[in-house]
């Protein structure tokens, strides 16, 4: 047996799970959150217990030694000799990558060079890689790239219709991103219902404060909705999603926004929160909602509508599907959300939805459309920690 922990780095917070491999047993979990705060707050669980500090966390190397001190002093390792390999989420692996990768320069200095393309993602990842590259400098580390599963699709998915020099000179694409969680779950979909994912046609929603939509034929990502970074596609807790570029400029020339103002207001003031003017939390819309709030429910309409328009899409890209998946915080746990989605979807994808099971369900592998629907929809939790663990193992070949 071989112990892998993932590793999933933030500009502030680091998460992780240790995994017994091959058996794939959660050892343990847990989250350092307000990394360079006054008042950090580190949260471990394991045996079904939930331990929490709140202290000074100053740096990521900080919050690495608290989690390894923590793994010998509840004992959940003897010694941290016995930890082989950790696996590292890195959102942007660009063109250069088309699956996970084992970690060395080379590899670093393209996650780097793509900063660019992720400036609050890539850097922080690499903070965390080296933070356990120092701490535990015996194991192996692999980089598992949130873009890669993405790389199936083909130029008419990928390119932007813009002057052929930006891709050419500076990789402006789509890209994509919740690759590993589109991976995951229409693997585990496909598996749930019997079937191999190659004879497959899946459209999976990755719904949660950052959302993406992915056609998947085969087993393989042909469009997806995040395009150059994560701020394109379906609205979000608060991104704007796809929009008209021409409102950028409009908006500047009128306010005097300068262009970092700008791109706060579409990645931080926009989606949810902007059009509600009330959270970015889809809870707090729903309790909104509840209470007639007119911006709430309109909140409401909106997303449902971008999600429709995006599905839509990829069903006659796809030639029809056989399964819709729903994951995330809210595709796994908002039911009035998919039980909206999906009523706009009935008539023209001949989908019959089990509502009465839908409303109930929340963070369960369930189906939640009727028997005799043409159209499976199904609830799947995703599990990104896992697929790291999983090509983490592998590509160090234990």
């Amino acid at each position: 047996m071989t112990k892998i922990i993932s590793v999933n780095a933030g500009s502030s917070s680091l998460k992780f799970q240790l995994f017994e491999m091959p058996s794939e047993e959660v050892l343990t979990s847990g989250i350092a959150e307000r990394i360079g705060l006054e008042e950090g707050i580190f949260t471990i669980k394991y045996n079904g217990e939930k331990h929490t500090q709140n202290l000074p966390i100053k740096d990521h190397k900080v919050a690495v030694d608290l989690l390894l001190k923590a793994l010998v002093e509840h004992k959940i390792v003897e010694n941290l000799e016995e930890i082989k390999g950790a696996g590292h989420r890195i959102v942007q692996g660009g063109s250069y990558f088309d699956s996970s990768a084992v970690v060395d320069e080379d590899v670093v200095n393209k996650v780097e060079e793509l900063s660019d393309l992720a400036p609050l993602h890539n850097p922080a990842h690499l903070i965390g890689y080296r933070a356990f590259k120092e701490a535990l400098p015996q194991i192996g580390h692999v980089f598992v790239f949130d873009t890669a599963f993405h790389q199936t699709m083909t130029p008419e998915s990928y390119l932007f219709p813009v002057p052929m020099e930006w891709y050419e000179n500076y990789k402006v694409r789509r890209y994509g991103a919740h690759g590993t969680s589109h991976q995951y779950v229409s693997q585990r979909c496909a598996e749930l219902m019997g079937k191999d994912v190659k004879d497959l046609k899946i459209i999976t929603c990755h719904l949660g404060n950052g959302a993406s939509i992915t056609a998947v034929d085969g087993g393989k990502c042909i469009n997806t909705s995040m395009g150059l970074t994560p701020l394109g596609g379906i609205m979000m807790g608060t991104r704007c999603g796809d929009i008209d570029p021409a409102i950028v400029p409009f908006v500047m020339k009128k306010t005097g926004m300068t262009p970092d103002e700008m791109d706060t207001a579409l990645n931080k003031k926009s989606g949810m929160l902007g059009i509600s003017g009330i959270s970015s939390d889809a809870r707090d819309i729903e309790n909104a909602v509840a209470e007639g709030n007119e911006r709430a429910i309109l909140t409401q309409q909106l997303y449902v509508n971008r999600a429709i328009n995006v599905i839509g899409g990829y069903y006659f890209q796809l030639g029809g599907c056989d399964a819709i998946v729903f994951t995330a915080g809210l595709g796994e746990n908002d039911c009035n959300l998919r039980h909206q989605i999906c009523e706009k979807l009935e008539k023209a994808m001949d989908l019959k939805m089990n509502y009465e099971l839908n409303d109930k369900t929340r963070g369960k592998e369930v189906c939640v459309s009727a028997d005799d629907s043409k159209v499976q929809v199904w609830v799947v939790p995703t599990n990104e920690e896992l697929v790291i663990a999983r090509d983490t193992y592998s590509l160090l070949g234990f």
